[in-house]
C-alpha cells in the first residue's frame, strides 16, 4: 500500500512544480513515509493533520499549498471517508441549528490574546479592503467605511450586526456616523470583550442566536457570519433579517462565497477550525432572498483576503513567542496550516469574498454603487 501510495502521489505531484525533497521554497520536505498512504486514504483532513503532527514542511507553506490548488489534484484522488462523512452529515442532519453555539466555543473562544494579537487594533475577523491601504489596520479601516458608505449611514439611525464578533464595527459606525446599534455573537469570550470596549458608546452586544432577535432597525450588517448558517437555513436567515429590517431600509451581506452549490465543508476545515462552516454560491443565495429582497450591488473583492490572511499569518507568527505558553506546538502548526490553506484558495481564484447590497422593496430611483 505505501509504495502505491508513494507513486500516485508522485505522478499527482508531477502536474505541479512541487519536489519532494527539493530545494525551492515550495517544494515538500517529507519527515515520515507513511504521509503517502494517509494522504491517499483521507484526503485533505489527512494532509491537514499529516502538518500538524510534524510529518512534512514547505519552506512556504503558502506557495505550496497554493501549487497543490491551481493544479486541481484533489479532483484525481478517491473519495475518501472523511469527505463522505461530511457530505452525509450535511444531507442528513442540520448541525448548523442542532448546535448553534459550537463554532463560538471551540473557535472564537479560544482565546482574546490569540486574536488581538494576530488582527489589527479594531479585531476585525473578516477580509480587509487593499484597494488603497497600505497595510492591515488600513486595510480593515477602509473596509469597515465602504459598508457604512454603501448602506448609507445616517446619525440618529439604528442598525443591526448579525455576528458581531469583538465589536469592532458597532464601535466604527458609532464613533464615525453617530449610530447606535446592537450586535449579537454565539461567542461568550467576544460579547465580554466587545461591551468592555464600546462602554463609552450607545451600542450593545448581546450573547444571542440571531433567530432570537426582534425589534426594528433601520440597516441590517452581517460581516463574514453567514459561512455559519448552513444552506438548510440561508431562507430562514434572510426570512428572519427582513422581519427585522425597515420597509426602506438597507441590508448588506459580506461572506466567503463558493464558486459552486455545496452541502457540506471541507472535513479538516469543520474538524479543527469552523465546526459545521460552509460556503454559500450564487445560487444559493439568490434562491434565499427571492421574493424577500432586491438585491442591489454585489461586489467582489475575494483577492483581498489573501493579502488579509497573510498579514494575519506574518503577525501571528511574530506574536508566538508571547502565546506559546497557552498554546501548544501543534496547535501552532494548525493555525498556521489554516491561515495559509484559505491564503492559497483564494488567492487561486477558487473562492470568494462578496458583499451584497439588499433592500426590502427596491431603492426608489435606483441604488448607486459605491466602491
Amino acid at each position: 500500500m505505501s509504495d502505491t501510495a508513494k507513486r500516485f502521489v508522485q505522478t499527482q505531484l508531477a502536474r505541479t512544480e512541487i519536489e519532494i525533497g527539493g530545494s525551492h521554497p515550495w517544494d515538500v520536505q517529507v519527515h515520515n513515509e507513511r504521509l503517502y498512504g494517509r494522504v491517499l486514504s483521507q484526503g485533505t483532513l489527512g494532509l491537514g493533520e499529516s502538518y500538524m503532527d510534524g510529518w512534512w514542511d514547505a519552506e512556504a507553506l503558502d506557495q505550496f499549498l497554493f501549487k497543490l490548488v491551481t493544479a486541481n489534484i484533489q479532483d484525481n484522488f478517491p473519495k475518501d471517508l472523511a469527505l463522505i462523512g461530511s457530505v452525509l452529515k450535511g444531507k442528513l442532519l442540520n448541525m448548523q441549528r442542532l448546535r448553534v453555539t459550537e463554532v463560538g466555543e471551540k473557535h472564537y473562544d479560544i482565546g482574546n490574546d490569540l486574536y488581538a494579537a494576530m488582527l489589527d487594533k479594531r479585531m476585525i475577523y473578516s477580509c480587509g479592503y487593499w484597494h488603497n491601504a497600505g497595510d492591515l489596520d488600513a486595510a480593515q479601516e477602509a473596509k469597515l467605511d465602504l459598508i457604512c458608505r454603501k448602506v448609507g449611514l445616517q446619525p440618529g439611525m439604528r442598525i443591526l450586526d448579525i455576528g458581531s464578533g469583538w465589536g469592532g464595527f458597532l464601535q466604527f459606525a458609532a464613533e464615525r456616523y453617530g449610530v447606535s446599534g446592537v450586535g449579537v455573537t454565539v461567542s461568550k469570550e467576544q460579547a465580554a470583550l466587545a461591551n468592555e470596549r464600546t462602554a463609552h458608546l450607545p451600542v450593545e452586544t448581546k450573547l444571542l442566536d440571531y433567530q432570537a432577535l426582534d425589534g426594528q432597525f433601520d440597516r441590517i450588517i452581517s460581516i463574514g457570519m453567514f459561512e455559519h448558517v448552513g444552506y438548510k437555513n440561508y431562507r430562514a436567515y434572510f426570512e428572519k433579517a427582513a422581519s427585522l429590517l425597515a420597509p426602506d431600509g438597507l441590508m448588506l451581506l459580506h461572506t466567503i462565497g463558493g464558486h459552486s452549490s455545496t452541502s457540506h465543508g471541507d472535513p479538516w476545515s469543520e474538524k479543527y477550525i469552523f465546526p459545521n462552516g460552509m460556503l454559500p454560491s450564487i445560487a444559493q443565495i439568490g434562491k434565499a432572498i427571492e421574493g424577500l429582497f432586491v438585491m442591489e450591488d454585489w461586489h467582489n473583492f475575494g483577492a483581498d483576503y489573501d493579502k488579509t490572511l497573510m498579514a494575519w499569518h506574518e503577525r501571528f507568527v511574530a506574536a508566538w513567542p508571547q502565546l506559546e505558553d497557552q498554546y501548544d506546538e501543534r496547535f501552532y502548526r494548525m493555525w498556521r496550516y489554516y491561515l495559509n490553506v484559505f491564503a492559497a484558495l483564494f488567492r487561486a481564484r477558487n473562492i470568494s469574498l462578496w458583499q451584497v447590497v439588499l433592500s426590502p422593496r427596491g431603492v426608489p430611483g435606483g441604488y448607486t454603487s459605491v466602491r
